[in-house]
C-alpha cells in the first residue's frame, strides 16, 4: 500500500481517501448501509443523517500531551473547540511548563471553551509505590478528583494483569474492578476499563479461554463498564486469532459491543493501515486514513437501544506523531463527514 502525503490546511475539511473511495464505489457503500447515497448539497457537503451522534465527539487528551505540557489546557481547548469537539477525556490534570492549575480552574476552562469532561484515565495499580496515584493505592483521591471535575466516568487504561495471566488471576482483578465500580457508583459515576490488544490473549493455564471473556464474565455489568479501543481490539483480532497450538479462534470486536451495548459507554476511535509485516498487523494513522471501517462500526452501534444514541466517541492517537493538532483536526473533520446515507 502506498504512503500518503500529509494533507494541508486547505484540505482539512474535505473527504479522506476512504470517503472518496466510498463515493466512487456508490453502490458498494449503499449496500453496506442498506440505502442509496444522496446527492451532495450546493456547498458540496454530504447529506443524510450523521453517524456521529450530536454532542458526542471527544478526544483523549493523551493525544495532545505535547501541546498540553507546553501550551497548557487553555490553548489546547481553544483549538479543540474550533475543530468541532464536544468532549474531552483527561489523561492527567497537570500542564507541565504551562504552570500550575487547580481542578476548579481546569473544570472552568473546559466549560469556558464549550467542552465537557466525560472521563479520565488513571492507573490501576503500582505495587512498587504505595503512594502512587492509582485506583489500588488511592481510590478515594481518584474519585474525589473525578467528582470535583464533574465527570460521569472514571477509569483505567491499565490491563487487568496485576496478578498474572491465568483465569484465577483475572478473577482477582475482576474483584478489584467490582470494588472500584461500587465505589464509583456511590459517587454517581461509572468505572470503566480501556483495552489494549493483550486483553484478547488467552489464559496461560487454559489456552482455550480468552482473558477478555473472563473479565466480562467476572465483573458486574452494573458496576464495571468498558471503553473499547477499537484500533487495539482489531490488533487483538490479528494477533490473537489463534490459540497457542495454532487452532483458529478469532472474534469480531463489533460483536462484543452489539452483544452488550450498555457496557460500552465510551469508545476510543483511532485508525490503522493494514501491514501484515508488522507485529500488530496495522500501522497507526489519523482517523479516516486507515482501513478500519468506521462507517460500518458507527452505524451498527448507534442503531442499538432502539435508536438511542448514548455512546461517547473519543479520538486518540497514542503513538508519536508529527503534529498532534493536525491529527486532532483531521480526525474530527473525517468523522463529521460520515453519514448514514452515503459519504
Amino acid at each position: 500500500m502506498s504512503r500518503r502525503t500529509p494533507v494541508d490546511a486547505e484540505l482539512a475539511h474535505k473527504l479522506s481517501r476512504r470517503s472518496m473511495l466510498g463515493v466512487a464505489a456508490g453502490a458498494t457503500a449503499a449496500a453496506l448501509l442498506g440505502a442509496a447515497a444522496p446527492a451532495a448539497s450546493a456547498q458540496g457537503r454530504p447529506q443524510g443523517d450523521p453517524l456521529l451522534p450530536p454532542g458526542r465527539l471527544g478526544i483523549q487528551l493523551y493525544t495532545l500531551r505535547d501541546k498540553v505540557s507546553t501550551l497548557g489546557f487553555d490553548k489546547v481547548f481553544a483549538e479543540l473547540s474550533a475543530y468541532g469537539y464536544d468532549e474531552v477525556e483527561y489523561a492527567g490534570y497537570t500542564q507541565g511548563s504551562a504552570g500550575a492549575i487547580t481542578l476548579a480552574q481546569l473544570k472552568q476552562l473546559t466549560r469556558d471553551h464549550g467542552l465537557k469532561g466525560i472521563g479520565s484515565h488513571v492507573g490501576y495499580y503500582d505495587d512498587n509505590n504505595a503512594n502512587a496515584y492509582t485506583f489500588a493505592q488511592n481510590l478515594t483521591k481518584v474519585l474525589d478528583d473525578a467528582q470535583a471535575l464533574g465527570l460521569k466516568h472514571v477509569g483505567t487504561a491499565s490491563g487487568p494483569f496485576r496478578y498474572g495471566s491465568t483465569v484465577d488471576a483475572w478473577k482477582r482483578a475482576a474483584a478489584d474492578f467490582n470494588a472500584y465500580g461500587a465505589a464509583a457508583r456511590a459517587r454517581g459515576m461509572k468505572f470503566y476499563q480501556h483495552n489494549h490488544a493483550e486483553e484478547f490473549s488467552f489464559a496461560t493455564d487454559r489456552p482455550g479461554v480468552r482473558l477478555y471473556d473472563v473479565l466480562l464474565a467476572e465483573t458486574d455489568p452494573d458496576l464495571v463498564f468498558l471503553e473499547m479501543d477499537i484500533y487495539w481490539a482489531y490488533v487483538g483480532q490479528f494477533r490473537f486469532g489463534k490459540r497457542a497450538d495454532g487452532t483458529p479462534d478469532t472474534f469480531d470486536p463489533l460483536h462484543y459491543v452489539l452483544k452488550q451495548p450498555d457496557r460500552y459507554p465510551l469508545f476510543h476511535v483511532k485508525d490503522g493501515e493494514h501491514d501484515i509485516a508488522a507485529r500488530d498487523g496495522y500501522r497507526m494513522v489519523d482517523v479516516g486514513d486507515g482501513d478500519i471501517d468506521y462507517k460500518k462500526f458507527l452505524s451498527a452501534v448507534t442503531r442499538t437501544h432502539g435508536g438511542r444514541r448514548d455512546h461517547h466517541w473519543q479520538v486518540e492517537h497514542d503513538q508519536p506523531i508529527v503534529d498532534s493538532f493536525t491529527t486532532a483536526r483531521r480526525s474530527a473533520a473525517y468523522l463529521h463527514t460520515l453519514r448514514r446515507k452515503g459519504c
